[in-house]
């Protein structure tokens, strides 16, 4: 291997394991993929990766060249679409297809597109999110509605932090604290005796760490402790940011429309809930960024993750039935893997998102701090700390069963 092929491989390498993390992919699983891609084109490599940084050594079969870059990022966000497209792309590289000059110049037009879907999609998807997880916390029709609409309100803050740094630096506490006032006005001038905390907590339910706490945990079994501990104290900095929002939010607005009386309103049959899960995980579509050739693949992973998870549920223990949904989500999203060639994130994710308890952990706060429960929850510390405990030796455990056969 010449220097000049040396030089375009490493840089080929950093580039890829850049967009990967700006993809918002684990620790533990960039690493992997990076050395499986960097033994395909010949070269040694080690990695070090973080939620805010990565670190790259690459030298050649007799260190005739080596190379060292660190890089400061920012923490990824999920993007399943380029993250397929990416994964497509290094498929195409090790299988011959393209050559190395094109499969660069390709990553550079991956990173640079925008939303498959559009702002007004994903302001949709945003809305029928926090809906539809309303839903599933046992909300009114009423409260439903007025829950979408402030998850509109939600998105018009992601949208300007986008935009702007110090938005972005404030977008937890700000984004809640406005659904408090909000939700106070609401429950003044137009629907005395709704469920506040219920509708404020589900207007924000996007931003809640609950999958970033599972992926920090993740990487913790896996034995990448810096990464692991990093995104887990990043994630419950997001959910005090967020609880204290919308805590003063809730304050400031009680002081100026005065206090509300919570009146129970019927909730939606039980057949509803079986509604949200589909609306929550088409909803996750325009917010994760999934590509339409994966949509029934997704739908099919919540159905499944959700499904065992409640019907076990009748016959043992809840948290045993969180291991049985969760080993059922991780055997299917490996399945996908081998049927289709892609990373089991894309599918994994969604049906995650109905599983991962990030709402309790935000419940089990507000009982901490409060002394209240806007819902019922009985001992939700422990049901929380079990039921992360579960999802993870679930997912291991299908990955023993039904191993994958990608990194990604």
């Amino acid at each position: 291997m010449n220097t000049q092929e040396f030089i375009q491989i490493r840089r080929f390498i950093v580039k890829l394991g850049k967009m990967l993390h700006k993809y918002g992919t684990p620790a533990f699983r960039l690493e992997a993929y990076l050395l499986e891609v960097s033994s395909y084109l010949g070269v040694h490599a080690s990695f070090i990766a973080t939620p805010t940084s990565i670190i790259f050594v690459i030298w050649s079969d007799k260190h005739e060249d080596e190379y060292n870059h660190a890089a400061r990022l920012q923490p990824g966000d999920l993007d399943m679409s380029a993250l397929s497209l990416t994964d497509e792309l290094a498929n195409e590289l090790l299988s011959g297809k393209v050559s190395l000059t094109e499969a660069d110049k390709r990553l550079d037009t991956i990173n640079a597109m925008p939303s498959p879907y559009g702002k007004l999609v994903t302001g949709c998807g945003f809305a029928l999110a926090t809906g539809s997880f309303s839903m599933l916390m046992g909300a009114s029709l009423a409260e439903i509605l007025w829950t979408s609409l402030l998850g509109i309100v939600a998105y018009l803050w992601v949208l300007w932090s986008q935009r702007s740094k110090r938005v972005n630096l404030m977008l937890e506490p700000v984004t809640s604290f406005v659904a408090g006032i909000l939700a106070c006005a609401i429950s003044r001038y137009f629907d005395p005796g709704i469920n506040i905390p219920l509708m404020v907590l589900s207007s924000v339910i996007v931003l809640v760490p609950g999958l970033a706490l599972t992926m920090g945990l993740a990487e913790l079994s896996s034995r990448n402790l810096v990464s692991g501990t990093a995104r887990i104290m990043d994630a419950i900095m997001q959910l005090f940011k967020l609880y204290f929002g919308a805590f003063l939010g809730v304050a400031v607005g009680f002081s100026l429309f005065g206090q509300n009386e919570y009146f129970p309103a019927p909730s939606l049959p039980y057949w509803a809930t079986w509604l949200a899960v589909g609306l929550l995980c088409f909803a996750l579509v325009p917010i994760f960024r999934t590509r339409i050739k994966h949509i029934p693949w997704a739908f099919v992973s919540a159905f499944i993750a959700y499904g065992v998870t409640v019907y076990s549920s009748i016959y043992m223990d809840q948290t045993f039935g969180t291991f049985l949904g969760a080993f059922a989500l991780g055997a299917f999203a490996n399945v996908f893997t081998r049927i289709a060639n892609q990373p089991s994130t894309i599918v994994a994710m969604h049906g995650l998102i109905v599983l991962v308890p990030g709402s309790k952990t935000y419940i089990g706060l507000n009982s901490f701090i409060s002394g209240q429960d806007f819902v019922q929850a009985d001992h939700v510390g422990q049901e929380v700390f079990l039921i992360f405990m579960s999802l993870l030796a679930g997912l291991i455990f299908a990955n023993v069963v039904m191993p994958t056969k990608k990194a990604l």
